[in-house]
């Protein structure tokens, strides 16, 4: 297949959200991504620092399809206090959170409005907070909203089609699986350590009702190096892929799972960073004509984060229209 052209996506509210200095989650982590990547090759990718947003409105109704409508108001009221937690010891608010926690879920809105429009069919969102342990009516790990499955959500209802969620972050996204267990037009894959932070994703978990079998968890050992990692994750995105045949590919792309991270407990390269995006790209062009909408979670040693968030984005500029190599 053919290269493609990357749409690199962040807004500055996405670095207003500040939970105290020493915090892993600063907005250091979308700075070094967004400088690394407008070092060169642009040509294979465009960078909008300041990508447009939805109006906030457009934003808290959709977000309302994923959160309990009293969970949004609390993170609303619990920013404008300024300080504290909320839900979890680590999910520290600022006056600056719910501006961020929009912003990063209205530029998931746009990203996968501008996919179902044709606008684009590769995308990168260097967004925070995190998303994939937001749960419905609950934050935790860093995550306030769940911006990956506004992404899902709104593909799924403007094309009545599934869409597959790829999650290779080192933690399992609790949040992600939550919103979809007992679907059938959202497959989910999630290879993460266990037992680790948040303490589900056992492979007994599988999904629900309708939903039964399209969840496909693989727990690893922490340890787990690129080649256990990176098979993990081409068998369950091969397995889950193929049953639903998904019209997109939507990523949270964790990197806290690279060996240097002080949170992931796992030993990937970024060589094993490259084969997984591979493997997703791969996924897309079997399945969703090449479609992949990815979104930044974890990864906390900003030089790691950095040289993968850019590996990341070749792999979704290149064309994998076989497998990649084991």
């Amino acid at each position: 297949m053919s290269a493609h052209t990357v749409a690199v996506r962040s807004h500055p509210h996405c670095l207003g959200h500040a939970p105290g200095l020493g915090h892993p989650e600063s907005a250091r982590r979308v700075q070094v991504i967004l400088d690394a990547l407008g070092a060169g090759a642009k040509s294979r990718w465009t960078i909008d620092r300041q990508a447009p947003l939805p109006p906030a409105e457009d934003v808290v109704g959709v977000l309302k399809w994923i959160h309990d409508p009293e969970y949004i108001d609390r993170v609303r009221r619990a920013a404008a206090d300024g300080s504290g937690w909320l839900d979890t010891h680590d999910c520290r608010v600022s006056a600056g959170t719910w501006e961020a926690a929009l912003a990063a879920a209205g530029l998931a809105l746009n990203a996968a409005l501008d996919l179902v429009n044709g606008r684009l069919d590769r995308a990168f969102v260097a967004l925070r907070p995190p998303s994939h342990h937001a749960e419905r009516a609950a934050a935790k790990g860093y995550c306030f909203f769940n911006a990956v499955a506004v992404a899902a959500e709104v593909v799924v209802q403007s094309w009545n089609r599934p869409v597959l969620i790829v999650d290779f972050d080192a933690h399992h996204g609790n949040g992600t699986q939550q919103h979809f267990y007992g679907r059938a037009d959202v497959g989910y894959v999630s290879v993460h350590g266990f037992p680790a932070f948040p303490g589900t994703g056992t492979a007994d978990e599988t999904g629900e009702g309708e939903g039964e079998g399209f969840t496909r968890n693989v727990p690893l050992a922490l340890g787990a190096d690129d080649q256990t990692y990176c098979a993990a994750l081409e068998r369950a995105v091969d397995e889950i892929g193929a049953r639903i045949e998904p019209c997109a590919v939507i990523v949270s792309a964790g990197f806290d799972a690279h060996v240097s991270d002080p949170l992931g407990g796992m030993q990937v390269s970024e060589a094993g960073f490259r084969r997984m995006s591979a493997a997703v790209v791969s996924a897309a062009e079997r399945w969703s004509d090449g479609r992949v909408l990815s979104f930044l979670e974890g990864g906390f040693d900003l030089q790691a984060v950095a040289n993968i968030a850019r590996i990341h984005v070749e792999e979704l500029a290149a064309g994998h229209s076989e497998k990649p190599d084991a």
